[in-house]
């Protein structure tokens, strides 16, 4: 099948907290099979394929990874809202690309914002902020440098040290948003609390977020398959 179809059966039959021996009977199935085909031991065949969408109620590209929603939908620019209120930014020639990057990252941070919210944690919130402005601060010096004219004066921290220095503070805010998101306290800072509303699945996001929803998704696939792409390039 590929190697995305065992890791979202399991996931999906996880997260409806079903048990595998259950799942194998409604499915009409050996549990032994099942759990070959969760371990990707044993490849399904198209039947199995569908009746698994059905039973879960999701696309069978969803079970394959080839789209990120459940529904399987392919996302396009007019689905993604659009936070300009007042529909002033105009895509030049050639800039499809770079407004349909720019609304997703815009909802996508929409969606990471609100549910960094619902951890209950003001450190959480405090270095995920941090991280995501070094983030904008790093690439904002990239664009900078592209033209020589530009005065390095602009900024007060040299562009020799400026890459290393600030991709450290991010490894510092990704370390402490970590620990605190799991409890452990930074400094003798705040914690996030486990409640119901920090469970997360494909699902609750789309329910939840409606279409910003769709552009979290898709940033993830998109950001894990650059991540493939780079772990192949080893081998």
């Amino acid at each position: 099948m590929n190697s995305d179809f065992p890791r979202v059966i399991t996931l999906l039959r996880k997260e409806r907290g079903i048990s595998q021996k259950n799942a194998a009977a409604d499915l009409g199935i050996s549990q032994a099979l099942l759990s070959h085909y969760e371990k990707g031991i044993r490849e399904c065949g198209l039947d199995f394929l569908v009746k698994t969408a059905n039973y879960y109620n999701v696309s069978c590209d969803y079970l394959l990874g080839r789209s990120p929603e459940p529904a399987g939908k392919t996302i396009q620019y007019d689905d993604i809202p659009d936070f300009d209120p007042n529909n002033k930014e105009k895509i030049s020639a050639g800039g499809v690309m770079a407004s349909f990057n720019k609304k997703l990252v815009i909802n996508a941070l929409s969606v990471l914002f609100s549910l960094v919210q619902k951890t209950g944690s003001g450190t959480v919130l405090k270095e995920v902020s941090t991280y995501l402005m070094l983030a904008v601060y790093k690439m904002f010096r990239v664009v900078y440098s592209a033209n020589p004219k530009n005065d390095p004066n602009f900024f007060t921290v040299p562009e020799v040290i400026a890459a290393g220095s600030s991709s450290a503070a991010m490894a510092i805010c990704e370390a402490n948003a970590s620990a605190a998101a799991k409890g452990v306290s930074v400094n003798g800072g705040d914690t996030a609390k486990e409640s119901p509303d920090t469970l997360i699945t494909a699902n609750s996001l789309s329910e939840e977020y409606s279409g910003s929803a769709s552009s979290l998704l898709n940033v993830i696939k998109n950001s894990e398959a650059r991540m493939h792409i780079i772990n192949n390039s080893d081998k």
